[in-house]
């Protein structure tokens, strides 16, 4: 990928619009996790320190375009962010009809960008109103990438300079080493609850990587590919002729696609239940299969470990129970202790991780979601191609 860094940018006197990723968790009126806010900061003050006048736009929940109720004001994020910069930053309602003027150092945010008409389906006319505030746009959003929206393809197209921002040329480097010039042997992780929503990373990742390793209800379909039983557990009986192309494919180029040989089995699902490891041959008509065994944890963890990069998305089992959490936490050591590159990503992936105490030895942790999915897929992200326009 080649694409302009905002950190290669003279942004001295400028104007800077940054589209980030400001969509914060509120619990009883209030911000209960600022992560992204403060992921945010490094491109904002960047900007600040170089002299430049910044206007920060975000997105917040899900609004209906037109209108802008009481929980779609940004007003709450924008004063937390401004403590944390310690300046006062302004929402700006009506800034289509009234131009801001920002002096160096200042900073300003635009009200909710989903509450605007055409957001949403990538209003040319709406992304050269948001160019037009701008010397420099910047998009540090990586996780709305994959999304053509206004806020993210139009303006890009329409501004006199478009570039990356900090978070969003990490995760774009991050990902091009793991996925466009990977260090061998490569082994790719993904896990789920259904093939069906992963079908295409799945044949994706086939071509690339060396090893490819299922869990979770993906796994129970590959386990009916091999005609196991895998009792009521989760699966889907009409994607085993997939799951079965896909360990043909694997095969044919030398790897695999390495299925456990003992479970941990519960007859419900619940926090409570009685776990019980037994051989994938024994797995009763009543079971449910929670999480793989402690000789196929080993065994995973022994593939990981030769690993020369590691891309991982999803756990091997139920790991919020923690009867059933052994197998992604052995998992999860073994990514820590390779010294091959890993990047991780997705919701349940990054929970896991943060439970197991690993984050920092992670090599990159995307927090992309159906970005960081898309990319797995081969996929254009139509904001990464917008910026790339301006690098060729």
């Amino acid at each position: 990928m080649n694409f302009l860094k905002l950190v290669e940018q003279d942004v001295a006197g400028k104007t800077v619009l940054i589209r980030a990723d400001l969509n914060v968790p509120f619990k009883d009126g209030k911000i209960s996790d600022d992560t992204r806010i403060r992921a945010s900061l490094p491109s904002i003050q960047y900007c600040l320190d170089k002299g430049a006048a910044v206007i920060v736009m975000t997105h917040l929940g899900r609004p209906s375009e037109g209108e802008c109720k009481p929980e779609d004001d940004v007003a709450p994020v924008a004063a937390h962010l401004g403590e944390l910069l310690g300046k006062e930053i302004k929402v700006l309602d009506n800034w289509r009809e009234h131009k801001p003027q920002l002096g160096a150092g200042e900073v300003a945010m635009l009200q909710n960008v989903r509450v605007n008409v055409g957001e949403k389906k990538n209003d040319p006319e709406l992304g050269k109103a948001y160019a037009a505030l701008c010397d420099v746009f910047v998009n540090d959003a990586f996780g709305t990438a994959h999304r053509a929206q206004s806020s993210t393809e139009a303006v890009a197209a329409a501004a006199p300079l478009a570039c990356a921002g900090m978070l969003m040329a990490a995760e774009l480097d991050a990902l091009g080493k793991a996925l466009k010039a990977p260090a061998r042997p490569m082994v790719a992780i993904v896990a789920g609850s259904k093939v069906s929503t992963k079908l295409t990373i799945l044949e994706s990742l086939a071509d690339t990587v060396d090893q490819l390793i299922v869990g979770g209800g993906i796994a129970n379909t590959f386990l009916l590919a091999q005609g196991k039983p895998i009792g009521k557990s989760l699966a889907e009986p009409d994607l085993v002729d997939e799951a079965k192309k896909i360990m043909d494919k694997m095969a044919a180029k030398g790897g695999s696609v390495p299925l456990p040989v003992d479970v941990v089995c519960a007859k419900t699902f619940a926090a409570d239940a009685a776990a019980e490891t037994k051989s994938i041959d024994e797995v009763a008509a009543d079971d449910m299969i929670l999480d793989i065994g402690t000789q196929s944890a080993d065994e995973l963890a022994k593939l990981l470990k030769n690993a020369g990069t590691i891309v991982w998305n999803g756990p091997v089992g139920v790991f919020e129970f923690p009867q059933f959490a052994n197998g992604t936490a052995v998992v999860a050591q073994a990514v820590a202790d390779s010294e091959g590159f890993s990047i991780a990503g997705g919701g349940d992936t990054l929970a896991a991780i943060a439970q197991f105490g690993i984050t920092e030895r992670i090599g990159y942790i995307s927090t992309g979601g159906g970005a960081f999915l898309e990319f797995l897929e081969g996929k254009t992200l139509p904001a990464v191609a917008a910026l790339e326009r301006f690098a060729n």
